[in-house]
Protein backbone atom coordinates (compact mmCIF):
# COMPACT_ATOMS: atom_id res chain seq x y z
CA UNK A 1 0.00 0.00 0.00
CA UNK A 2 3.41 2.40 0.48
CA UNK A 3 3.96 5.15 -2.58
CA UNK A 4 7.03 5.38 -4.35
CA UNK A 5 8.86 6.58 -1.28
CA UNK A 6 8.48 3.55 0.78
CA UNK A 7 9.57 1.46 -2.06
CA UNK A 8 12.62 3.51 -2.67
CA UNK A 9 13.50 2.73 1.42
CA UNK A 10 12.93 -1.20 1.31
CA UNK A 11 15.05 -1.73 -1.76
CA UNK A 12 17.70 0.29 0.30
CA UNK A 13 17.03 -2.26 3.26
CA UNK A 14 17.42 -5.11 1.13
CA UNK A 15 20.30 -3.75 -0.67
CA UNK A 16 22.39 -6.09 1.30
CA UNK A 17 20.00 -9.44 1.54
CA UNK A 18 20.98 -12.42 0.30
CA UNK A 19 24.26 -14.50 0.37
CA UNK A 20 27.45 -12.26 0.11
CA UNK A 21 29.45 -12.61 -2.82
CA UNK A 22 32.39 -15.37 -2.48
CA UNK A 23 35.85 -13.83 -2.42
CA UNK A 24 39.56 -14.81 -3.36
CA UNK A 25 38.15 -17.31 -5.64
CA UNK A 26 39.26 -17.49 -9.39
CA UNK A 27 36.02 -16.33 -11.70
CA UNK A 28 35.28 -16.65 -15.79
CA UNK A 29 35.29 -12.92 -17.29
CA UNK A 30 31.70 -13.41 -16.58
CA UNK A 31 31.89 -13.35 -13.50
CA UNK A 32 30.91 -17.15 -13.19
CA UNK A 33 33.37 -19.00 -10.67
CA UNK A 34 35.19 -21.58 -12.14
CA UNK A 35 34.27 -25.02 -11.86
CA UNK A 36 37.50 -26.36 -10.01
CA UNK A 37 36.40 -24.06 -7.19
CA UNK A 38 32.63 -25.55 -6.43
CA UNK A 39 34.41 -28.80 -6.82
CA UNK A 40 36.84 -27.77 -3.55
CA UNK A 41 33.83 -26.67 -2.19
CA UNK A 42 31.60 -29.74 -2.75
CA UNK A 43 35.01 -31.56 -1.59
CA UNK A 44 35.23 -29.34 1.64
CA UNK A 45 31.11 -30.38 2.71
CA UNK A 46 31.53 -34.08 1.89
CA UNK A 47 34.38 -34.41 4.54
CA UNK A 48 32.70 -32.51 6.58
CA UNK A 49 29.67 -34.37 6.48
CA UNK A 50 32.00 -37.55 6.39
CA UNK A 51 33.97 -36.10 9.91
CA UNK A 52 30.01 -35.57 10.98
CA UNK A 53 28.60 -38.93 10.68
CA UNK A 54 31.29 -40.95 10.87
CA UNK A 55 33.04 -39.80 13.90
CA UNK A 56 36.64 -38.71 12.77
CA UNK A 57 37.59 -36.38 15.17
CA UNK A 58 39.55 -33.31 13.75
CA UNK A 59 43.44 -34.83 14.11
CA UNK A 60 42.34 -37.53 11.16
CA UNK A 61 43.94 -35.49 8.28
CA UNK A 62 41.75 -34.87 5.67
CA UNK A 63 43.23 -37.37 3.55
CA UNK A 64 42.14 -40.39 5.17
CA UNK A 65 38.59 -38.81 5.38
CA UNK A 66 38.80 -38.74 1.75
CA UNK A 67 39.57 -41.58 1.26
CA UNK A 68 37.56 -44.79 -0.53
CA UNK A 69 38.12 -46.81 2.73
CA UNK A 70 36.04 -43.98 4.59
CA UNK A 71 33.15 -44.98 2.45
CA UNK A 72 32.15 -48.57 4.40
CA UNK A 73 32.26 -50.06 7.72
CA UNK A 74 35.08 -52.57 6.83
CA UNK A 75 37.19 -50.14 5.61
CA UNK A 76 36.51 -47.50 8.09
CA UNK A 77 37.63 -50.23 10.79
CA UNK A 78 40.69 -50.09 8.80
CA UNK A 79 41.51 -46.65 8.91
CA UNK A 80 40.71 -46.51 12.85
CA UNK A 81 43.31 -49.60 12.90
CA UNK A 82 40.87 -52.01 14.34
CA UNK A 83 41.74 -54.36 11.19
CA UNK A 84 44.92 -55.13 9.17
CA UNK A 85 45.01 -54.22 5.27
CA UNK A 86 45.46 -58.06 4.37
CA UNK A 87 42.38 -58.80 7.31
CA UNK A 88 40.25 -56.05 4.95
CA UNK A 89 40.71 -57.10 1.69
CA UNK A 90 39.78 -61.04 2.50
CA UNK A 91 36.88 -59.00 4.06
CA UNK A 92 36.50 -56.94 0.44
CA UNK A 93 37.12 -60.25 -1.93
CA UNK A 94 34.43 -61.85 0.06
CA UNK A 95 31.67 -59.25 0.39
CA UNK A 96 32.77 -59.39 -4.20
CA UNK A 97 31.93 -63.33 -4.41
CA UNK A 98 28.50 -62.43 -2.09
CA UNK A 99 27.61 -59.89 -4.20
CA UNK A 100 28.69 -61.73 -7.53
CA UNK A 101 26.43 -64.63 -6.31
CA UNK A 102 23.18 -62.74 -6.01
CA UNK A 103 23.58 -61.31 -9.16
CA UNK A 104 24.53 -64.15 -11.85
CA UNK A 105 22.03 -66.26 -9.23
CA UNK A 106 19.06 -63.83 -9.28
CA UNK A 107 18.57 -64.20 -6.04
CA UNK A 108 18.06 -60.86 -4.87
CA UNK A 109 20.63 -59.28 -2.46
CA UNK A 110 20.33 -59.02 1.68
CA UNK A 111 20.20 -55.57 1.88
CA UNK A 112 17.00 -52.85 1.12
CA UNK A 113 19.72 -50.25 0.39
CA UNK A 114 21.42 -52.74 -2.47
CA UNK A 115 18.38 -53.20 -4.45
CA UNK A 116 15.05 -51.79 -5.64
CA UNK A 117 11.70 -53.53 -3.44
CA UNK A 118 9.19 -52.88 -6.68
CA UNK A 119 11.82 -54.56 -9.08
CA UNK A 120 11.55 -58.11 -10.65
CA UNK A 121 13.99 -60.39 -9.63
CA UNK A 122 15.29 -63.40 -10.91
CA UNK A 123 16.19 -64.60 -14.93
CA UNK A 124 14.33 -65.86 -17.67
CA UNK A 125 13.45 -69.80 -17.93
CA UNK A 126 15.85 -70.22 -20.76
CA UNK A 127 19.46 -70.15 -19.86
CA UNK A 128 22.89 -70.40 -21.47
CA UNK A 129 25.08 -73.08 -20.72
CA UNK A 130 27.29 -70.54 -19.81
CA UNK A 131 25.26 -68.52 -17.77
CA UNK A 132 24.42 -71.68 -15.91
CA UNK A 133 27.92 -72.66 -15.23
CA UNK A 134 28.52 -68.93 -14.02
CA UNK A 135 26.21 -69.81 -11.69
CA UNK A 136 27.02 -72.63 -10.53
CA UNK A 137 30.58 -71.56 -10.11
CA UNK A 138 29.71 -68.69 -7.96
CA UNK A 139 27.32 -70.52 -5.66
CA UNK A 140 29.84 -73.22 -5.39
CA UNK A 141 32.35 -70.14 -4.17
CA UNK A 142 29.91 -68.96 -1.89
CA UNK A 143 29.23 -71.96 -0.03
CA UNK A 144 33.20 -72.79 -0.01
CA UNK A 145 33.90 -68.79 1.71
CA UNK A 146 31.16 -70.20 4.20
CA UNK A 147 32.79 -73.45 5.29
CA UNK A 148 35.86 -71.85 5.66
CA UNK A 149 34.11 -69.48 8.29
CA UNK A 150 31.93 -72.35 9.88
CA UNK A 151 35.41 -74.24 10.78
CA UNK A 152 36.45 -71.22 12.51
CA UNK A 153 36.17 -72.00 16.57
CA UNK A 154 32.81 -70.26 17.25
CA UNK A 155 32.01 -70.65 13.52
CA UNK A 156 28.30 -69.57 13.51
CA UNK A 157 28.89 -66.68 14.98
CA UNK A 158 32.28 -65.78 13.19
CA UNK A 159 30.44 -66.49 10.16
CA UNK A 160 27.47 -63.76 11.40
CA UNK A 161 29.84 -61.32 12.12
CA UNK A 162 31.96 -61.33 8.57
CA UNK A 163 28.63 -60.80 7.43
CA UNK A 164 27.20 -58.68 8.89
CA UNK A 165 30.04 -55.98 8.56
CA UNK A 166 31.41 -56.79 4.86
CA UNK A 167 27.88 -57.55 3.38
CA UNK A 168 25.18 -55.71 5.55
CA UNK A 169 27.85 -52.97 6.06
CA UNK A 170 26.20 -52.28 9.54
CA UNK A 171 27.07 -49.22 11.06
CA UNK A 172 26.63 -49.71 14.55
CA UNK A 173 28.83 -52.62 14.06
CA UNK A 174 32.39 -50.35 13.79
CA UNK A 175 32.22 -49.94 18.21
CA UNK A 176 31.40 -53.48 18.41
CA UNK A 177 32.87 -54.94 22.07
CA UNK A 178 35.95 -57.32 22.34
CA UNK A 179 34.33 -60.21 21.54
CA UNK A 180 32.58 -59.41 18.63
CA UNK A 181 35.80 -57.91 17.21
CA UNK A 182 37.95 -61.31 17.84
CA UNK A 183 35.41 -63.40 15.84
CA UNK A 184 35.54 -60.41 12.90
CA UNK A 185 39.46 -60.34 13.13
CA UNK A 186 39.22 -64.78 13.30
CA UNK A 187 36.85 -64.70 10.25
CA UNK A 188 38.83 -62.15 7.96
CA UNK A 189 42.18 -64.14 9.17
CA UNK A 190 40.33 -67.51 7.96
CA UNK A 191 39.61 -66.01 4.44
CA UNK A 192 43.23 -64.75 4.38
CA UNK A 193 45.15 -67.74 5.09
CA UNK A 194 42.90 -70.00 2.20
CA UNK A 195 43.91 -66.76 -0.06
CA UNK A 196 41.24 -64.74 -0.28
CA UNK A 197 42.35 -61.34 -0.43
CA UNK A 198 46.06 -62.33 -2.24
CA UNK A 199 44.88 -63.31 -5.68
CA UNK A 200 45.21 -66.96 -5.03
CA UNK A 201 41.58 -67.41 -4.54
CA UNK A 202 40.00 -64.65 -6.84
CA UNK A 203 36.04 -64.64 -6.83
CA UNK A 204 34.73 -66.62 -9.57
CA UNK A 205 32.81 -64.46 -12.71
Amino acid sequence: MGGKATKVKTGRVNKGAGRPRKENVERFPCGKIKPFETEKDNISVAISARRRIHGFGRTVADETVKSPFAGYTLGRMFLDGLITAEQRQAGDDYAEAIARYHKTTGIPAPSPRAQSLFAVKGHEGEQTETFADRARKASNRMMALQGILLRCPDGPQVRSMVYNVTVMDYEHLRQMPPQQLLWLRRGLTALRGRGVGDGVIHPLC
